[in-house]
């Protein structure tokens, strides 16, 4: 990005550096903000591939999907890299075209990906079974050496957790357990909620600590005015 950037004027340059930090800053915890910083990036340099890869991701995490599929479309012809191929396949099944998805999930720039983009496709693909009511395509879809490797990767949480899923809505409950239990071993990051999911199984309930506080509280307002009714009462009869 900043070899992209090296070719603008130095004030504009620095300009649409600082926007593209807060987009890469804000995406997780504030998409819409970060979609915001990412439409003043557009508006600066529109002709930066690294500029439109940002603005895709922003629009992509604010579920507007055409926008981001644009976007990324753009970006690939400026670059001529594949790397977004998943994720562009992805926005398909967002703007409900999973046959899409499933036919770019064939297409040769798939083999041109590194592992994990082929890992990513691969999650893509079983979505877009998944989105045509195809869950035991969905589930043999993710069957792949890396789902079976013991290797812990990157992208090794999500692929255990998504094998769970798919598993769990085929109604396969047991082994839909142990992948979930396989899924939050490899999540160091919480990038996935499985250990929720395998409480729910276990049918374990969780009480917000916060909640149970406040419940607690207006007990023992309760029980007060009840105690100052009665006293007021028993005063009452005194008199």
């Amino acid at each position: 990005m900043r070899q992209e950037l090296q070719s603008l004027p130095k004030g504009l340059a620095e300009d649409v550096a600082k926007n593209l930090v807060m987009v890469a800053k804000l995406i997780d915890e504030d998409p819409e903000e970060a979609y915001a910083y990412s439409k003043v990036a557009l508006r600066l340099a529109s002709r930066v591939a690294a500029v439109r890869e940002a603005a895709g991701f922003a629009a992509y995490a604010t579920q507007k999907y055409s926008e981001a599929l644009a976007e990324f479309r753009a970006a690939r012809r400026m670059t001529g890299s594949v790397e977004l191929w998943p994720v562009m396949a992805d926005c398909e099944r967002g703007l409900g075209r999973p046959e899409r998805a499933m036919a770019m999930a064939g297409e040769p720039e798939v083999q041109k990906l590194d592992k994990a983009g082929q890992v990513e496709m691969r999650l893509v693909a079983a979505g877009a079974r998944r989105d045509m009511g195809q869950i035991d395509a969905a589930i043999v879809t993710l069957q792949s050496p890396e789902l079976a490797s013991s290797s812990v990767q990157p992208w090794t949480a999500r692929l255990r957790y998504a094998y769970a899923d798919a598993l769990l809505s085929a109604g396969r409950e047991d082994e839909a357990r142990e992948w979930f239990a396989k899924a939050l071993e490899a999540d160091k990051d919480g990038a996935t909620d499985a250990s929720d999911r395998l409480a729910e199984l276990d049918g374990v309930e969780f009480v917000d600590a916060v909640d149970a506080e406040d419940e607690s509280e207006v007990e023992a307002e309760d029980e007060q005015d009840q105690a100052d009714e009665l006293a007021d009462d028993e005063s009452d009869e005194d008199k």
